[in-house]
């Protein structure tokens, strides 16, 4: 029994020790340094690591990973929604102003809008702020998040916001078109599409 005993606690621990060293959320040791090293553009070089091996390595420092990759997402998130602040309308509004535009009753429409698609930004989301007081005695609000779970979220509203672009970039096209053929058919001259 008493191999028995000792063969769990060394199972245990060795369980213990693995989930500790499998923590996705804990910085962990990287070896970076390469032979023979050379640039191939900023952040990407071409070198020999420790084992011998070619090998092409990108390095960057996670504070402009992140600082890219959101602003990315919301440059993507505007291009498909548009942004009131600055006043652009997006593929979203071209698109609305396209609808509006077919259903005019001199183009053959009923005059009203046909819109079902509701604006859906990704990125909207109300974080949680812990309200408090810092260790300065200074009233602040502060959210954490995991860097490795943010940026997988924003790698996951990339994929989502460039299926969208293409999708609202098509839908543009055939209103268009559409369009285009209403005034071609209509009386009317025809005024630039835009």
């Amino acid at each position: 029994m008493h191999t028995y005993k000792k063969l769990l606690f060394t199972f245990s621990t060795g369980l213990i020790l693995f989930s500790c060293s499998s923590n996705p959320h804990k910085a962990q040791k990287i070896e970076t340094e390469i032979d023979k090293k050379d640039q191939v553009t900023g952040d990407t070089s071409v070198g020999i690591n420790k084992d011998g091996n070619m090998i092409v390595q990108k390095k960057v420092a996670m504070n402009e990973e992140l600082r890219r990759i959101q602003y990315e997402v919301y440059e993507l998130e505007d291009h498909v929604y548009g942004n009131r602040k600055y006043g652009s309308l997006g593929l979203y509004g071209v698109l609305r102003d396209c609808k509006m535009q077919s259903s005019d009753p001199k183009y053959g429409g009923d005059g009203k809008l046909k819109w079902t698609e509701p604006i859906d930004r990704v990125t909207d989301k109300e974080e949680d702020f812990k309200v408090g007081i810092d260790e300065k005695a200074k009233l602040v609000g502060v959210s954490e998040e995991f860097l490795k779970d943010r940026i997988e979220r924003f790698r996951g509203y990339k994929q989502v916001l460039m299926k969208r672009q293409d999708e609202y970039e098509e839908k543009v096209q055939i209103c268009k078109a559409e369009l285009k053929a209403k005034k071609s058919n209509s009386a009317i001259p025809t005024e630039e599409v835009k």
